[in-house]
């Protein structure tokens, strides 16, 4: 990719992905991307649990009642977390983290998907922080702001549309 302008526009989330594995460069990469995103006064007080064993993406997909299935035909998972008693701003760091890898993966070809994790669970009110913390022996002072599947497209997605930005959205000095 050669312009950023241009992978903004192409990135779209895919929930379907291939089989084939996605390589340990390309991990690194990834993983890179979220190591160096900007944080809250230099804090980097985000954790990432990379998961590759299919066992466990399969229960990582279940930890919510809805929105979370897809994860499982992931063959890479990324668990984005952050400590709440140490950083106020855990979310907004781990956000930045999580969309600078999923840029990256655009980049290198791959596709990926943002599964909700922070505030879901499950109907008989087992959180998903709980469910995950289970699977991945998580410890307690961690929150879980999202997982992100990632894998080579099995789908193929549209660029963003430029006439459908809702420029009427963006407002100049005053609303």
């Amino acid at each position: 990719m050669s312009d950023f302008k241009d992978l903004v526009q192409l990135r779209r989330s895919h929930r379907k992905f291939t089989e084939e594995e996605i390589s340990a460069e390309d991990v690194q990469l990834i993983l890179r991307a979220a190591l160096m995103s900007p944080t809250s006064k230099g804090q980097r007080g985000w954790e990432f649990v990379v998961v590759e064993d299919k066992m466990d993406i399969e229960k990582l997909s279940d930890a919510k009642d809805l929105g979370g299935q897809f994860i499982k035909g992931a063959p890479l998972a990324i668990v984005v977390l952050g400590d709440p008693m140490k950083n106020d701003c855990w979310v907004e760091d781990a956000s930045i983290a999580a969309i600078s890898m999923q840029y990256q993966a655009e980049d290198l070809g791959l596709g990926s998907c943002w599964a909700q994790m922070r505030g879901r669970g499950l109907s008989d009110g087992t959180s998903a922080d709980t469910v995950i913390r289970g699977i991945l022996d998580i410890p307690e002072n961690l929150n879980c702001l999202c997982i992100l599947a990632f894998g080579h497209k099995a789908d193929e997605r549209k660029p963003q549309n430029e006439d459908r930005l809702k420029w009427e959205n963006v407002h100049v000095n005053k609303y």
